[in-house]
């Protein structure tokens, strides 16, 4: 396998470049078209020379995990790149709900009644109503963010239903130590019986497994931009 980690600025774009590639390659193993497929670069702890690099290419949809890095990130050149998607991919607390839904297009973390909640009246609040994925735990981690595999339907269902919120997929995180593809298979089934048509499934490691077995957008993040600054 190529190494995809771009060291040095240059290697941003010709990084690019190959993860399309290999994208469009398993979407069509898969009988798929490469453009039902979203890239989000994760974008989290990359220096800003990268992060300008990238948008250079035109890449235009990038993952955060955090609300208040990601608005000193990104709240200047969103106006200086209006076409800008920028999804929320690590846990959210309550509390930033707000400041999530006034900088954030899409959620991926929702994963609790009381997170739905606040998501709500920060919809009204700001008059912005960002795309959602619910956050399913499809390894039963203690340790991870997520709902229970057997409340994920029911819990989409509610939100929908009872709180009037517009659910546009499902996302996971498998463990890193159990092979991938069962867990992409029971997000992609979960979501068959939730009605959803959005997977967030596949990181820089599986992402053309995720591919090949539905997702919809695929987060990659050190094939991209290198390894992550240490904090």
């Amino acid at each position: 396998m190529t190494d995809l980690y771009p060291n040095s600025v240059d290697g941003v774009a010709a990084a690019r470049a190959e993860i399309l590639t290999r994208i469009a390659r398993a979407a069509k193993q898969a009988g798929r078209p490469a453009d039902a497929i979203d890239l989000v670069a994760v974008s989290k702890v990359q220096p800003d020379e990268r992060i300008d690099a990238m948008l250079a290419t035109g890449q235009r949809i990038f993952g955060e995990n955090r609300v208040q890095e990601a608005q000193a990130r990104w709240s200047e050149r969103r106006v200086a790149h209006p076409d800008l998607q920028l999804r929320l991919i690590g846990p959210l607390q309550t509390n930033k709900a707000e400041d999530a839904c006034a900088l954030f297009d899409v959620i991926e973390t929702l994963d609790r009644e009381k997170l739905a909640g606040a998501l709500v009246k920060a919809m009204e609040k700001t008059g912005r109503t960002p795309r959602l994925y619910v956050q399913v735990n499809t390894g039963d981690e203690p340790q991870k963010a997520g709902l229970a595999v057997g409340e994920s339907v029911e819990f989409v269902k509610h939100c929908q239903s009872d709180l009037g919120l517009q659910i546009e997929g499902l996302m996971c995180i498998p463990p890193v130590e159990e092979p991938a593809a069962p867990h992409f298979a029971l997000l992609a089934k979960l979501a068959a019986r939730a009605g959803l048509e959005k997977l967030s499934m596949g990181m820089s490691s599986d992402f053309e497994l995720g591919v090949r077995l539905g997702a919809t957008s695929v987060r990659v993040g050190s094939a991209l931009f290198g390894e992550r600054a240490k904090r």
